[in-house]
């Protein structure tokens, strides 16, 4: 979970040097330090959210894939009743 929201803190560090690069703006003034700890939460709120995602979606498929196991499971039961009858 760490890695996920570093990375996303490091990309919002870049898209504000993007920003200035763009702008053609120094990079580093007294003015405008504030601005990379706010583009840097941004992105790690970013990233936290997209963990909690990526957590809920795996639980999903897996919770689906066990259904699915279960349903293959009692037709080849039904399938080795109806074959032995």
């Amino acid at each position: 979970m760490v890695h996920r929201v570093l990375f996303w803190s490091g990309f919002g560090v870049a898209v504000r040097f993007w920003q200035l690069g763009l702008e053609m703006r120094p990079f580093f003034t007294k003015g405008s330090l504030w601005a990379y700890p706010i583009f840097a939460g941004v992105g790690a709120s970013f990233g936290y959210w997209l963990q909690g995602v990526d957590e809920r979606q795996t639980a999903m498929l897996e919770e689906r894939k066990q259904i699915i196991l279960e349903k293959r499971a009692r037709k080849a039961a039904r399938d080795a009743e109806k074959a032995a009858a």
